[in-house]
């Protein structure tokens, strides 16, 4: 789909045109007050650092399982303003970035994943009922697409493979009619329709409605509070922030991109920044025109893929296809605006919907994601047990980091469970190597995946070597 995309750039540069450079999700009159800043000194029995979903689950889950626990969460902005307020608002129950990067790393657990993923969903679709979370929550699946012929035939193979290893239950092979069927687009030659696996949400709204229900139980949450030193403080930790200190018996850190203050942590994560754009509420004929009746998220299944969705109030979201990396792996805000990624991504937009031609965008926006080596989360803990951390969700941390949260208060605990005897739980990936080799192997894996998917889907010698040693870089 991309290549030919090229040739409708003026086309989406028209509709970007009243664009405002800001995440949709986060432009929202009903986004609530933030919580005071901590200042003084304070001490708990469980201190989480972050506010996005890792933090959120860990001190939800927390306070659930144990209801007299005392807890405190610090955001150094505020609730759901990073990758949390800012994504696609994809919920899948994948824990490993997709069935085949978890086939391909952990094939003897792969089984035992799934199910655990799948609850994991589950999980998550109880605890909006029960905490009555208004963040638009649609159980409504998504289908993988192939818009090129090698792509079709690889999802057919995968398809086999699935049943083959009996993990097809729930999943749909599509042809180019049965799909377009599903959504009318020219370019859509196949599909692989996972039907319960992938739930749709409003991400900003999951984040403030998870902060209310932290609140209720009685985790008090501090925003403008950045973490900025942690160091052993007698049997526990104390956390040092601008106006004052927490001391904890425990330390549980979902800071994910930002700079973990476990800083051995940090060689295993580097920034990616992702763009998406929303278009305005599209009209009962312009719906009609597509076919979206089923209302499932949508992604192709390219090295640089896009992902798409509709809103509840029938916006399209349409974002991905550039991953791209900052030298020295920096997080920066200026790198939220990308006006070149929106004119390409806009231009891809129309050449999969031409039938929407005339529509315009309201918002862009991008934000930093963090990936590792292997796509999928990482944890561990520090200072004798009594710090644990979960990092590297790789653009997948809607629903994985409630399981990470699970994990973290294990690993604190002390105890074995299902969880933590995960060899995916009990292994690190491979840390990134220094600047200047990390910019240039990513620069050469990106290349070589734009040149992958030019030339159908072969695989140059460097792409293979990373295959074999497990290696690669994703958004």
């Amino acid at each position: 789909m991309a290549p030919s995309a090229v040739s409708r750039g003026s086309d989406g540069t028209k509709a970007l045109s009243e664009a405002q450079p800001v995440p949709y999700w986060l432009d929202d009159p009903g986004k609530p007050r933030p919580e005071p800043a901590l200042t003084g000194a304070e001490t708990c029995d469980l201190l989480v650092v972050g506010g996005g979903y890792s933090g959120l689950w860990t001190a939800l889950n927390a306070k659930e399982r144990d209801p007299q626990r005392d807890v405190v969460l610090l955001e150094g902005r505020e609730v759901g303003w990073a990758a949390s307020g800012r994504n696609g608002g994809f919920c899948a129950a994948s824990l490993t970035h997709g069935l085949p990067n978890g086939l391909t790393r952990w094939p003897e657990e792969i089984h035992r994943l799934q199910e655990l993923g799948a609850r994991n969903l589950d999980e998550i679709e109880k605890a909006v009922a029960r905490h009555d979370l208004d963040c638009d929550f649609e159980r409504t699946g998504e289908i993988e697409l192939a818009t090129e012929t090698y792509q079709a035939w690889e999802l057919r193979d995968r398809y086999a493979e699935m049943t083959r290893v009996g993990l097809a239950d729930g999943v749909e092979f599509l042809d180019a009619e049965a799909v377009r069927e599903q959504v009318a687009s020219p370019t859509f030659q196949a599909g692989l329709h996972d039907r319960r696996g992938v739930a749709m949400l409003n991400p900003a709204k999951l984040a403030w409605g998870l902060k209310r229900a932290c609140l209720r139980l009685g985790v008090r949450v501090h925003e403008h509070t950045p973490a900025l030193t942690l160091r052993p403080y007698g049997a526990g930790m104390a956390v040092g922030t601008p106006y004052g200190q927490v001391r904890a018996r425990k330390v549980a850190l979902g800071t994910n991109i930002f700079p973990n203050l476990v800083r051995r942590v940090r060689a295993y994560t580097v920034p990616v920044y992702d763009y998406a754009l929303m278009t305005e509420p599209l009209t009962a004929d312009r719906l009609a025109s597509i076919g979206w009746k089923n209302r499932q998220g949508l992604g192709d299944s390219a090295n640089q893929f896009h992902y798409f969705r509709l809103s509840a109030d029938n916006r399209i979201l349409w974002g991905g296809y550039d991953a791209v990396y900052p030298y020295g792996g920096r997080v920066r805000s200026e790198y939220d605006d990308r006006p070149q990624t929106y004119a390409k991504l806009a231009g891809h937009f129309f050449t999969c919907f031409p039938q929407l031609e005339g529509v315009r965008f309201t918002h862009v926006w991008g934000g930093a994601i963090d990936t590792c080596s292997r796509f999928s989360a990482f944890y561990g803990t520090a200072h004798g047990g009594r710090v644990a951390y979960a990092a590297g969700y790789t653009g997948l941390g809607v629903g994985a980091t409630r399981f990470g949260a699970d994990v973290m208060l294990d690993l604190l605990a002390g105890r074995t469970t299902e969880r933590t005897s995960l060899e995916m739980v009990r292994k690190k990936p491979l840390p990134f190597p220094p600047e200047p080799f990390a910019w240039t192997g990513i620069a050469l894996t990106k290349w070589s995946l734009a040149r992958a998917d030019a030339h159908g889907g072969r695989r140059n010698l460097w792409l293979r070597t990373m295959d074999r040693l497990g290696l690669g870089f994703d958004s």
